[in-house]
């Protein structure tokens, strides 16, 4: 099927790439359907890019790349919500906000993105964790690496 994007135009997508978030995302719970797109100029980076609304598009990174002692664990609502059953079933995202410049962009840390890779349904996690915050600057590189989220 063919999908207009904010940031690609005009895409051609697969229909078992459409990632379905349960609940929708906070602020745009009418909008459910979304693809993960590659950012080619810069592959560890994403964009989650609704398959409903061609201006509705996040920047996503796995949080590990910046921060590798992110840890929490998975809830059993969830788990059962989006049928996890393994670790290595979870994908994992953070939404950026992006700055110019790029060095002062932040990750929100405190709502994860957790998307079951088999069956493409997800959801945004709101954790309690007052480590975790929704603007965590990227600027801590020594910090990169590993996978934490425990289902």
């Amino acid at each position: 099927m063919e999908i207009e994007t904010n940031y690609f135009g005009k895409v051609e997508v697969e229909e078992e790439q459409i990632v379905v978030i349960i609940h929708g995302l906070p602020g745009f719970k009418e909008y459910k359907k979304f693809v993960v797109l590659l950012l080619e100029d810069a592959p560890v980076y994403r964009v989650l890019q609704s398959v409903e609304d061609a201006g509705l598009a996040f920047i996503v990174v796995n949080p590990y790349v910046f921060f590798k002692d992110y840890a929490f664990d998975i809830d059993e609502q969830t788990k059962q919500e989006l049928d996890l059953k393994e670790a290595k079933d979870v994908e994992l995202y953070s939404v950026m906000t992006i700055r110019d410049p790029f060095k002062t962009s932040t990750l929100n840390l405190q709502a994860p993105i957790v998307i079951n890779g088999k069956n493409q349904h997800a959801k945004q996690l709101i954790l309690n964790n007052s480590d975790y915050h929704t603007k965590h600057s990227i600027e801590v590189h020594e910090e990169a690496g590993g996978q934490h989220a425990h289902p």
